[in-house]
């Protein structure tokens, strides 16, 4: 009865205030989310000095930090922490979906599998973008959001097992030949180095940067919206729970200052780490 008990808590605390918040991400969800970005923005200030060992800025960073072989441990570090919190993760989706038969998981208006509307709103954007046609209407996830969660799995497919390769050389060349062993070289290398130019350029606009987010969007770290929010940013799902009966069951609580704030400095953070790795890694690039 938790759920039903928070709802009542939210509606409570909301009738007194005028305004209501909407539940979006559970609290697991938020520190999942807070595990992953914090790895990654930890892989990518390892693995960019890796990548370019030649430039000024990434000797200096190594000696600041006890050198490449620290960096190297740091790197493998943050590997493992998030390659646990994946299995976690796909443990979570297949437990859900598998053994309690939780609807909306790999299909419908809940799940992060595409579906033919993200097609439609795809073409939808594009047309709006060139003002040819209305800008459409989104469910729980638009087609970008499920695009960047997908793109975690093609990482740790990709990026993890090249990375994995590399560390347990011995292991795998008992059964992989030499050139694939110099081959996942290149591509950990330069589908890491894509991923981090993905991230620190089109998902931090898409998610905090565009209009109607910026300067950041706090859903991640307080797990809630407000109603104004709900009904322009995800109006068809709002609609859909409205009609269903479902929309009080949604309720949540008002954040508190204090989590807003420490949401504020820590997204403005990795936002500003991110922006120094993307200017640093440019450059570096450039100068190759």
């Amino acid at each position: 009865m938790p759920d039903l008990e928070q709802a009542t808590n939210g509606a409570t605390e909301q009738h007194k205030t005028g305004e209501r918040f909407f539940q979006r991400f559970t609290r697991e969800q938020r520190y999942m989310h807070g595990v992953l970005f914090t790895t990654f923005l930890g892989l990518a200030a390892t693995g960019l000095p890796m990548r370019f060992s030649e430039s000024i800025w990434a000797r200096k960073f190594a000696t600041q930090v006890g050198g490449f072989g620290a960096i190297i441990f740091f790197h493998k570090l943050f590997a493992v922490v998030l390659s646990i919190a994946f299995l976690l993760h796909l443990k979570e989706i297949f437990t859900r979906g598998l053994l309690h038969r939780e609807k909306g998981v790999f299909w419908g208006n809940t799940s992060m599998v595409a579906n033919w509307k993200d097609v439609k709103d795809i073409v939808g954007h594009m047309r709006w973008f060139v003002g040819l046609g209305k800008k459409p209407v989104f469910e729980r996830y638009a087609y970008w959001e499920k695009f960047d969660y997908w793109a975690v799995f093609w990482g740790m497919l990709v990026i993890g097992f090249s990375g994995y390769a590399m560390w347990f050389a011995p292991f795998f060349a008992r059964f992989l030949p030499g050139w694939a062993l110099n081959a996942v070289l290149v591509i950990h290398s330069e589908e890491g180095l894509l991923a981090i130019l993905f991230i620190f350029s089109i998902h931090f606009v898409n998610t905090h940067l565009r209009p109607g987010s910026f300067p950041m969007d706090m859903v991640i770290f307080t797990g809630v919206e407000s109603e104004e929010e709900f009904k322009v940013k995800r109006s068809e799902e709002y609609k859909r729970l409205a009609s269903e009966g479902k929309l009080e069951a949604r309720l949540g609580e008002k954040p508190p200052s204090w989590l807003v704030n420490f949401g504020r400095v820590v997204g403005t953070t990795a936002i500003l780490i991110g922006i120094i790795l993307l200017v640093l890694t440019l450059s570096a690039y450039i100068r190759e």
